[in-house]
């Protein structure tokens, strides 16, 4: 049997994909950072890591870095990446 490894960046075609992908994640990631950097690192696959850097100041291969599983990216870094994807944080009461 022949396998191919799984990319969700590849399924996330629209807006909505995108926009529901990271609701599910922050949703799931509970109080793991490391979920939710993995779901910033998957969109910015989706959408072009290149692109993304120009629109962050950032390097292509410091955003790789910043958003791998061995990477640590600061709060303003994570906050960079999310609005030049056109998100933003925002803070609710939990219920």
């Amino acid at each position: 049997m022949n396998t191919t490894r799984w990319d969700s960046a590849s399924h996330l075609k629209t807006e909505e994909d995108i926009q529901l992908y990271l609701e599910a994640c922050l949703e799931e990631a509970g109080d793991d950072p490391a979920f939710i950097i993995h779901a910033l690192n998957t969109v910015a696959r989706a959408r072009n890591m290149s692109q993304l850097a120009r629109d962050t100041g950032l390097t292509r291969e410091g955003l790789y870095k910043a958003l791998s599983p061995e990477g640590n990216p600061s709060f303003a870094t994570v906050s960079k990446v999310a609005k030049a994807l056109g998100f933003k944080f925002t803070i609710q009461p939990s219920m």
